[in-house]
């Protein structure tokens, strides 16, 4: 079921330059509403640049945005729940882009059957949908089971020790994504997934869920990590990865919309805006690297992400 919607969603998308347009009036009839638009571009146009840089990293790696925009926000003094729900809601805007641009690139490859003869690493793309259809759903159930139950965690919330233990963990990911590049020795990448895959991925999306949930990111970068140590395509474990976290933000920010109503929508109008620009350049950025490249790359944000995710 999950699979017919993504191809849904991929073909209303395919009207690109009707898609671009509506955004940008969209954008500018919400821009234009406001009380003092002039003054509110003064104050938080800035906020573009930070939604480009965040969508950048995000959709070429697949392990979320929140690490850039959560530093940012707590020199605002938000609250954790404001930032959390304010992430949440710009990484619909940028996700939704890379996971859109993402799947335009899937469907390209899968278009005509030669091309997984002709096309390099076509036919390592062949179980997206099975793992979006596998994954998403496990981590929108594990978002909802910490924002709809939270005292069923809370022995296990509390933020601090969360993003001590989640840096560790990346610090951890990233090195061993390292030292598969440096040591390990060239073999077949896989495109199928076993028995043990599904169970694991479902087992990595729920739990992950739960994680992006605390901290607005964890789903993406624990996926995409799995599939790549597990030998899969790179560039297809970040695709993976960015679709999965697109269904999951948007879950999960449905909680902060109706629950909480914590999002600050002046900075999620700019930075939403360069979210979607970043969501866009994030897979021409990607393509660009070889895959010994495109490795490091993604384990170097992986180990950031950990660091930045310790006590100092």
């Amino acid at each position: 079921m999950l699979s017919l919607v993504v191809e849904y969603i991929g073909n209303v998308f395919s009207m690109s330059l009707i898609v671009k347009l509506c955004v940008v009036t969209t954008w500018l009839g919400v821009v234009w509403i406001q009380p003092d638009p002039l003054t509110l571009i003064q104050d938080y146009f800035a906020f573009t640049f930070l939604g480009v840089v965040g969508a950048i990293f995000a959709n070429a790696t697949g392990a979320g945005g929140g690490v850039v925009f959560m530093p940012f926000f707590n020199q605002l003094d938000f609250s954790v729940t404001t930032s959390v729900a304010t992430s949440f809601a710009i990484q619909c805007c940028g996700m939704t882009a890379g996971a859109i641009t993402w799947f335009s690139h899937y469907r390209q490859l899968q278009s005509d059957t030669s091309n997984l003869g002709k096309v390099p690493g076509a036919g390592y793309w062949q179980s997206l949908l099975k793992v979006v259809a596998i994954t998403a759903p496990f981590s929108l159930l594990g978002v909802w089971s910490v924002q709809f139950a939270p005292q069923v965690f809370a022995h296990i919330s509390d933020p601090n020790s969360l993003h001590t233990g989640f840096g560790v963990f990346s610090i951890f990911l990233a090195l061993a994504i390292f030292a598969t590049v440096l040591f390990n020795k060239v073999k077949p990448i896989r495109s199928q997934l076993t028995v043990a895959d599904m169970i694991a991925i479902g087992c990595i999306g729920y739990c992950g869920g739960g994680i992006t949930a605390w901290l607005s990111i964890g789903v993406g970068e624990l996926l995409a990590v799995y599939l790549i140590v597990r030998g899969f395509n790179v560039t297809f474990s970040i695709a993976v990865a960015v679709i999965v976290s697109a269904f999951t933000v948007w879950g999960g920010v449905i909680f902060h919309l109706v629950v909480t109503q914590a999002v600050y929508w002046p900075v999620v109008i700019f930075a939403g805006l360069g979210a979607v620009l970043g969501g866009i350049l994030a897979r021409r950025l990607v393509l660009h690297f070889s895959v010994k490249k495109l490795k490091l790359f993604f384990a170097a944000w992986v180990l950031v992400l950990g660091i930045t995710a310790l006590p100092v």
